[in-house]
């Protein structure tokens, strides 16, 4: 009877293994990383425009339109990190995109912003975060095809189902991120 009760132990032990579920759990806190990871570079994204901002309208306070256009994207991709909600970060991080486009635009029409040291830091400190923010961006949506793919799979998709395990959503641009944006003034 004991010997039975060892082997049931350890075939269940063996069976629950196999399972995926602590792969599943680790898969899924990966993906969270790295949404985190978004929401910190969007977010010193969103801390670097003011200084930006202040920094051209000094030098161009003629163009207001364009600096209450990057104040309104910037607090709606704040708006966005808050929601937590990927699709609404992606379209606040577009509209600031364009809204950057046309500021920095200005900045390059007026060569004394251009010869500014406080403009090219920021623009250089603006530039790393977009690269943080691409490499963020890749970095989870790789995490969240691994995960989609492992529950996917067998046995896996049996414990996936078991605990409701479903698919995550890719970090996409909107299609109007295909377009080059057009700077007018």
């Amino acid at each position: 009877m004991q010997m039975r009760l060892v082997v049931v132990a350890l075939g269940s032990a063996l069976a629950a293994s196999g399972c995926g579920y602590n792969r599943i759990q680790t898969l899924d806190e990966q993906v969270n990383g790295f949404k985190a990871q978004i929401e910190v570079a969007l977010q010193r994204r969103a801390d670097l425009v003011p200084n930006l901002v202040n920094t051209v309208k000094g030098f161009a306070s003629q163009e207001l339109e364009i600096f209450d256009r990057v104040t309104d994207a910037r607090a709606q991709l704040g708006g966005a990190i808050q929601s937590g909600d990927l699709a609404q970060m992606a379209a606040a991080n577009q509209t600031l995109t364009g809204a950057l486009g046309r500021l920095i635009a200005l900045a390059e029409d007026n060569p004394e912003i251009q010869s500014n040291e406080n403009f090219r830091m920021l623009q250089d400190q603006l530039e790393g975060t977009e690269n943080r923010i691409s490499t963020a961006r890749q970095d989870y949506n790789n995490a969240v095809r691994e995960y989609n793919a492992y529950i996917r799979r067998f046995p896996q998709v049996l414990t996936a189902k078991a605990i409701s395990a479903k698919p995550r959503e890719y970090f996409e641009a909107e299609e109007a991120a295909q377009e080059v944006p057009k700077v007018e003034f």
